[in-house]
């Protein structure tokens, strides 16, 4: 099901990180059939080839730009941007996917993978806005869509790392939205629970083995507990995105989109 026009985003130049991801392919190939130009950047390049050829099938593949990068290094950062913008002019649009699980509990984590997740979920995404804020703010215009988590929300058992990195880009949302309203910048984020992709899975065979149980009963146990029944899929989680990346959310400021199924109301 599709809330847009299917020239909604025509002129429009997104750049989404962690493209080769669950959310972020779904959300590049949507946008793409919308008539947006894309700059899909991700560390994968055999993903990357995947998503173009994907491309191919369901969308104008000419609009679609596919960078390897490592977003926490500077020079990629940069180079990401100036490729982007040397194909199809100014981002329009930047959406912060990339990120990774990881942790423990306090007693047992390390320092590395605290940086690391930190690095990566965080730092990386502030480092990238903060290049492509430069011409939105010339021209008065733009937004940013911050994949933050429930996690970002509230704690749960051994996610201190990973909890830590997404209550840091709440905070860097709130913040920057602030700063980059007054220029006409739009900043958001969303915070999806579950959502039916490759790490959520990872996560679910994670649970069950601590637990004994079979990755079918886990998951299984794990929708009985949401009030909706079932995990949020990668194409409501796009469309989400997608509005707030939108005209139609113009005056949406600042804002954690929970989509939970019911299990976080505040």
């Amino acid at each position: 099901m599709s809330m847009f026009h299917s020239s909604a985003f025509k002129g429009a130049h997104i750049l989404i990180t962690g493209a080769t991801g669950g959310i972020g392919k779904v959300l590049a190939l949507d946008l793409l059939k919308l008539g947006a130009q894309v700059t899909a950047a991700g560390r994968n390049e055999e993903k990357l080839r995947s998503l173009s050829q994907q491309a191919h099938y369901h969308a104008d593949a000419s609009n679609l730009l596919t960078i390897q990068a490592d977003l926490t290094e500077a020079r990629d950062r940069e180079r990401l941007v100036y490729e982007a913008e040397e194909s199809f002019g100014p981002v329009t649009g930047l959406v912060n996917g990339a990120g990774i699980a990881g942790g423990d509990v306090v007693e047992f984590i390390k320092e590395e993978d605290l940086e690391s997740i930190m690095q990566i979920n965080f730092i990386s995404a502030v480092m990238l806005s903060q290049l492509v804020f430069k011409s939105m703010k010339e021209r008065g215009k733009g937004a940013v869509v911050n994949i933050s988590s429930l996690s970002g929300l509230r704690g749960t058992h051994g996610s201190t790392a990973y909890a830590g990195s997404k209550f840091a880009m709440i905070g860097f949302t709130h913040s920057f939205a602030l700063e980059a309203i007054e220029h006409g910048v739009r900043v958001n984020a969303v915070c999806p629970g579950f959502v039916d992709t490759d790490m959520a899975r990872q996560i679910l065979e994670k649970k069950a083995s601590a637990s004994g149980i079979s990755y079918e009963e886990q998951r299984e146990q794990t929708e009985k507990a949401l009030p909706s029944g079932r995990m949020t899929t990668p194409e409501e989680t796009a469309r989400t995105i997608m509005f707030l990346l939108s005209d139609a959310a113009e005056n949406i400021v600042g804002e954690s989109v929970k989509l939970s199924g019911g299990s976080v109301m505040r």
